[in-house]
């Protein structure tokens, strides 16, 4: 009896760990898998690193900031030698971000300049990761997780402004936004 109860837990047990591991392909796996491969350039990195501190802020935009505890970055250079390969990346991304879980918040840009997504796990009001995702056709992709704790989409969102007045060439960034030139 008691060899029967052991078995039916043991099965159970596998059973649990198999689903639970074949929810197919996530941003932090395809992040994993490609960190070190060619063409690639992955950043991991604290939300410091873009020295917003000495932007000055409102109430709200502060707050997003100091929700955000770091940010995962991964990007894809495309050339004449990779075409086909960031085919077949980008279409592995998009896939990924085709699932439920990633809810999208806004999008936009055009087919000459490139495109936009932004997405997120969670809900609006307590997002569990922000998801920024752009292409363009002649340069690569780009994909960034950003990370924190009670982040809010909305004020995140308010974060933008301060963003495209930022100095990147400046910034701490140089080196991703070198990679994409």
């Amino acid at each position: 009896m008691i060899q029967s109860i052991k078995k039916s837990i043991v099965m159970l047990l596998l059973v649990v760990a198999y689903t639970s591991c074949n929810q197919g392909p996530t941003l932090q796996t395809y992040f994993v898998d490609n960190q070190v491969k060619p063409g690639f350039l992955s950043v991991d990195a604290p939300i410091s690193l873009l020295n917003i501190e000495e932007v000055n802020l409102t109430e709200e935009q502060k707050e997003a900031y100091e929700s955000i505890d770091k940010l995962n970055i991964l990007a894809y250079r495309l050339d004449n030698s990779n075409m086909a390969e960031y085919d077949v990346e980008l279409a592995n991304v998009k896939t990924i971000l085709k699932n439920p879980k990633y809810e999208e918040l806004m999008r936009g840009g055009n087919s000459v300049d490139g495109r936009f997504m932004v997405m997120f796990i969670g809900d609006v009001d307590n997002v569990d990761e922000l998801i920024l995702f752009g292409n363009a056709k002649d340069k690569g992709f780009v994909v960034a997780r950003v990370l924190g704790n009670d982040m809010n989409a909305g004020k995140i969102m308010s974060l933008q402004s301060v963003l495209k007045d930022m100095d990147f060439e400046n910034a701490n960034l140089k080196g991703i936004t070198d990679f994409i030139k």
